[in-house]
């Protein structure tokens, strides 16, 4: 599911869809693309609203990434389910997987599959325990796993459950039996509700891998920070670089890199800067004379001005 406006990781994604935004200096998306043929999928399709070419000339037709990918394109918003059901003829009369182009995550997907032959339900959500269960939609269950409800952003007193769901699914082709007949479908107003008032079996498997939805931007500075210190098992692009300047010099704030800090192609970084990791600098991004730069993203392109300090901060380009 690609298609989404990524309306709270705005300002970012004003100019591109928030697949494509980076993390570890590369696209989300490119690190979720690369999961399915770890586990044994190989076909993939992929829909497409915002900014869609940005996407389609990134990945291609995925032979880089070892899956044979195509594409739908809505050019009218469908909802999560509803662009699903439009490529349903894809699936084939299989059980297949539908997950978010657009979280960090470095899910077993081969153990989900298992756990959805084994349970014999219509489909089998992943999910993860969270600690504030006022920021996602949480999944009541039975003592077997099966699915009795829903909250949506609970008040922690209130909460009956603190398993969020993952938005990853397995599910058999005849989910498409309980979608509604209007064409915006969403799975968790329309289509799992309806499973609920027909007494379909469907079950949650519980992920203890990294998960993070990259809803909004302090999730989005974390995940970063989290690729970059080996959190979750994604691919850097860049180097890392070696420690350097000596604890006792670091801990009195003079020029050095301590920590995990992961440079891009094209940076360049002036005399005396100061690095401190987790950090990550975008491709093409420049860091003045004398900057000191802390636990931070900056992207691609943006310029750290001589002397400035940045700290646990998403650095961007100056607007036109």
């Amino acid at each position: 599911m690609a298609a989404g406006l990524g309306k709270r990781l705005r300002p970012l994604t004003y100019g591109a869809p928030k697949p494509m935004v980076p993390v570890a200096n590369r696209p989300i998306m490119e690190h979720i693309l690369r999961l399915p043929p770890r586990h044994g999928f190989e076909q993939v399709i992929a829909n497409l609203h915002w900014f869609p070419d940005l996407i389609r000339d990134r990945f291609g037709a995925g032979s880089g990434l070892g899956i044979e990918l195509t594409y739908s394109y809505e050019d009218e918003l469908l909802g999560t389910a509803g662009g699903v059901r439009r490529v349903a003829e894809f699936f084939g009369d299989e059980p297949f997987l539908v997950m978010a182009a657009d979280a960090l995550t470095d899910i077993d997907l081969a153990a989900l599959r298992a756990a959805h032959e084994a349970n014999a339900g219509v489909a089998t959500l992943a999910v993860k325990r969270v600690s504030n269960v006022s920021e996602f939609g949480v999944v009541i269950t039975g003592s077997d796993g099966r699915i009795q409800g829903f909250q949506e952003k609970p008040d922690r007193a209130e909460a009956l459950s603190d398993l969020a769901s993952c938005m990853i699914y397995v599910l058999d082709r005849e989910i498409f039996d309980y979608f509604p007949e209007q064409p915006v479908v969403d799975f968790a107003l329309d289509v799992f509700p309806a499973l609920l008032s027909n007494d379909v079996p469907f079950y949650v498997h519980e992920i203890d891998a990294y998960w993070n939805d990259v809803g909004s931007l302090p999730e989005y500075l974390q995940g970063n920070l989290d690729a970059v210190e080996g959190a979750v098992e994604v691919e850097l692009a860049g180097e890392l670089l070696e420690p350097s300047g000596g604890d006792e010099a670091l801990a009195r704030g003079d020029a050095g890199v301590g920590g995990a800090v992961l440079v891009a192609e094209g940076c360049e970084i002036g005399a005396g800067v100061r690095l401190d990791g987790p950090l990550v600098l975008g491709e093409g991004c420049t860091v003045g004379d004398g900057a000191q730069v802390k636990e931070s993203v900056v992207l691609p392109g943006a310029e750290v001005p001589q002397d400035a300090l940045v700290a646990s901060a998403i650095y961007g380009r100056k607007a036109a």
